[in-house]
């Protein structure tokens, strides 16, 4: 019998590339989330029967053992930026990592996964970084043979940062930044999937791997980027990390005031994440001790950012048109 991975989060972002990988392979893929009538999709990516979207709740240990058993590996992609009700960074990041790699033990599960992020630090200003990093510790106290990804901003068709930001220029005629001179190291989301994949196989060692991709740029680089891609004059506004906090301060007591119901465009802790450059560490595993070759940003994003261009897929008929003249 083929064997059967369990992907907690598997629909979304990371979580579908894992699962189209692991099922061209030939595994079972078991599609673990909140709303699987919302993941069908993920059905398309094997024969039928194959890939399998089931429910699950990281918050509740019977939820959790229920996906996980008879698994052969586990990969926990769950991960939130922004707080909402009970779905919080402890919660999420922390103790549902601490619950996922527990029951995984106890269920006898041969490998396991666990996405975090760069910038993973107990003693962080960030309650996001540090729940990030305390879910690491637990998942390495409880499965010690655990591989722990830390990727950087992850970008591709489906992502929240180049997209996001490639929207507002349609409506803004500038893009308001926070902390432009922060540095970045954008990876490809399917070289971490590929990352994802050698670990499942066996063959990564266990341990903490940063992933980020061959060029380091600057926030403001990033946008000047995507402008360019995208065909988009716009003026880039960074505001100072002292002025972002208040304006994160301001939009999580909105949000407080209204009970959730009015969410602004950052929080308080997204701005703190923006203070620490987030590129790949010194002497740390990286995707060289995996044997993956990173993909540049100019390689990927012309091929998802087309849509932004204000003449969209016919932009590059008119740029052609223009040399007959």
């Amino acid at each position: 019998m083929a064997k059967l991975v369990t992907i907690i989060g598997g629909s979304g972002f990371v979580g579908r590339y894992i699962a189209h990988r692991m099922a061209s392979l030939g595994w079972r893929v078991r599609v673990a989330c909140r709303h699987p009538h919302e993941a069908h999709f993920v059905r398309q990516y094997g024969v039928v029967g194959q890939v399998e979207p089931v429910f699950c709740n990281i918050r509740d240990d019977n939820s959790v053992r229920a996906v996980v058993a008879a698994a052969d590996a586990v990969v926990n992609c769950v991960g939130i930026l922004a707080e909402g009700g009970k779905q919080t960074f402890a919660a999420l990041q922390q103790d549902g990592a601490a619950r996922i790699a527990r029951l995984s033990a106890e269920e006898n599960v041969g490998r396991l996964v666990q996405i975090s992020a760069i910038g993973a630090d107990g003693d962080s200003s960030s309650e996001y970084a540090r729940t990030k990093a305390a879910g690491e510790r637990a998942v390495q106290e409880a499965f010690p043979g655990a591989v722990i990804l830390r990727p950087s901003i992850i970008f591709g068709p489906e992502d929240e940062f180049f997209n996001r930001f490639a929207t507002m220029s349609i409506l803004s005629p500038f893009v308001p930044l926070v902390n432009g001179g922060v540095k970045f190291q954008p990876v490809y989301v399917d070289d971490v999937a590929k990352a994802a994949e050698l670990a499942l196989l066996g063959k990564a060692e266990p341990g903490i791997y940063e992933l980020g991709g061959p060029d380091v740029n600057t926030f403001r680089e990033l946008m000047s980027e995507m402008l360019s891609v995208i065909r988009r004059r716009r003026l880039v506004v960074s505001a100072p990390l002292w002025l972002g906090r208040i304006m994160g301060s301001g939009f999580d007591l909105l949000k407080t005031m209204s009970f959730g119901l009015i969410r602004g465009p950052l929080s308080r802790d997204q701005v703190e994440n923006l203070s620490r450059d987030n590129v790949v560490g010194e002497g740390v595993k990286t995707f060289a001790d995996l044997g993956i070759e990173p993909t540049a940003t100019e390689a990927v994003l012309p091929d998802y950012l087309w849509r932004f261009r204000p003449s969209g897929q016919y932009a590059a008929i008119k740029e052609s048109a223009r040399n007959l003249r």
